[in-house]
């Protein structure tokens, strides 16, 4: 298994930062058939697989804002308001994902790309694990 550590500056808005590339070019450097696990170790951000620049990435964050509202009724309260909400956003969008991998390439839809999530305005530096378990990682 091969891992390797992205370090993503996410600013200081919500935002959802595509990853696609770079998880590409992490398989590829090993080739071979096997799975990318990708993982944000933060309590306050997740991994999704979306359509981006299309306007969906723009609806994904406008339907946590109408699911998980930037107020004062979070019970975890510090930081900016609403902040509790980010620490409830990843149940919703999970902190990891598995993507297939043949001959090196990740075995994504045509419209599918990985990316992060992050509605945490209060901590804008992101560390992203991808690991990369196949037939050829230990070439």
């Amino acid at each position: 298994m091969r891992t390797q550590i992205l370090e993503l500056h996410t600013g200081g808005s919500e935002s959802i930062t595509d990853i696609t590339r770079e998880c590409g070019d992490f398989v590829s450097e090993s080739g071979g058939d096997g799975l990318l696990n990708v993982f944000v170790p933060h309590a306050t951000a997740g991994v999704a697989i979306i359509e981006l620049g299309a306007g969906s990435d723009d609806d994904l964050l406008a339907s946590l804002d109408d699911l998980l509202p930037a107020d004062d009724r979070w019970r975890h309260q510090h930081g900016s308001r609403g902040h509790g909400r980010s620490h409830v956003m990843p149940a919703f969008v999970a902190p990891q994902t598995t993507v297939p991998v043949l001959d090196g390439k990740l075995e994504l839809g045509t419209w599918q790309s990985i990316a992060v999530v992050d509605l945490n305005v209060d901590n804008p530096e992101r560390r992203v694990r991808l690991s990369y378990l196949s037939s050829s990682a230990a070439r």
